[in-house]
């Protein structure tokens, strides 16, 4: 299996409203140091994973949309609880229809929190014959 990770970093704002989450239910800031790793049985006709350039352009267009922004007040993400774990599989989600995925299988997002601290989300991407 072959295997292409890109990453990228986003600063954003939010808030975690259960009880579960102790201090981080108030209004805390967050630095994710975001990576994905595209995955592919075989090299395509151009011998890589997935087109770095596309791959960055693409990741960095779906942290645009939260950089430096309060997640409580995005849209897209309203009445969600914008844990780390939730926001590697919206990620994905939202990379898995922005780059070409034909041959490839699957494509895992890793939000760092800090050096202690993280959490992945593998999505699976469907092949074409």
């Amino acid at each position: 299996m072959f295997t292409l990770t890109v990453r990228d970093h986003v600063m954003v704002a939010h808030s975690l409203p259960d009880p579960f989450f102790g201090p981080a239910q108030g209004l805390h800031g967050a630095t994710y140091v975001v990576e994905t790793t595209w995955e592919r049985p075989e090299l395509d006709e151009h011998n890589v994973v997935v087109d770095i350039g596309a791959a960055t352009e693409s990741l960095a267009e779906i942290l645009g949309r939260l950089r430096y922004r309060n997640l409580d007040e995005v849209p897209e993400l309203a009445g969600q609880v914008t844990t780390t774990e939730f926001l590697c599989r919206w990620i994905a989600d939202e990379l898995a229809v922005s780059v070409d995925t034909e041959g490839l299988t699957a494509l895992t997002v890793t939000l760092r929190e800090h050096p202690d601290a993280w959490a992945s989300y593998r999505r699976e991407l469907g092949t074409t014959a």
